[in-house]
């Protein structure tokens, strides 16, 4: 497939995106409550999103994009997509409360991030059945704001080898993306990528650290007509 032949450049290219940042994370600094943390999240953020961006090319999104036109499912006008991404914020934000799903904003992409503790038993990638509920809000909203792509990317710690890190992130993306598409969203609109302990957003030298670098992150990147 098209993603097995083109991971290790994608990977590669992220990796130069955080040359200065993330990249070169110590786990000295940056504890869960530091200000510079929001701002190293940002630029994760922005390399899972160029990984998985490479991971598709250009001729897999614009079939995607095709395929959604087919589906149903139109593009955003331009100058409509900020409005557009306000309101689904808000009801991801409404419908998630509680839930242990922490909702951000990065521009006019919305991202979800669904913790380890509440979303898997540790080392497993089965979601948790008391989880369901919680992921059937987040399915309803994006059947109702249907005019995006969802990039999902699983994450782990450093515990254990790099290959069972691997093969566990992408077992834990797929098992969130499986579900949602098992709710009625249509499959041509997701991207899913597993990114093992690639990109921590915290120190893997703590439990703490730890728990926060073990997720599942869904980034909501709308379908503009400039795009399309």
């Amino acid at each position: 497939m098209r993603i097995a032949s083109k991971a290790p450049i994608a990977l590669a290219v992220a990796a130069s995106l955080l040359i200065g940042g993330c990249a070169t994370y110590t786990g000295q600094t940056n504890a869960p409550d530091d200000p510079n943390r929001t701002q190293r999240g940002a630029l994760i953020g922005a390399a899972v999103g160029a990984v998985a961006g490479l991971l598709s090319g250009d001729d897999a999104t614009e079939r995607r994009q095709r395929a959604l036109v087919g589906a149903g499912v139109g593009a955003v006008a331009g100058g409509a997509v900020g409005v557009y991404q306000d309101r689904q914020e808000a009801e991801l934000r409404r419908r998630t409360a509680g839930t242990g799903i922490e909702v951000s904003r990065d521009g006019d992409v919305i991202k979800l991030n669904l913790p380890d503790g509440v979303t898997f038993d540790f080392g497993k990638s089965n979601l948790k059945p008391q989880f369901y509920p919680a992921l059937d809000q987040v399915a309803a909203t994006m059947a109702e704001y249907n005019q995006t792509i969802v990039e999902v990317s699983g994450h782990t710690d450093s515990v254990g080898s790099d290959a069972a890190n691997q093969t566990l992130s992408v077992q834990r993306a797929n098992s969130v993306s499986n579900y949602l598409v098992g709710k009625g969203l249509v499959r041509e609109r997701f991207e899913v990528v597993g990114m093992g302990e690639r990109f921590p957003v915290a120190s893997n030298d703590t439990d703490s650290g730890r728990a926060l670098n073990r997720r599942v992150e869904i980034r909501v990147v709308p379908l503009t007509q400039q795009g399309g």
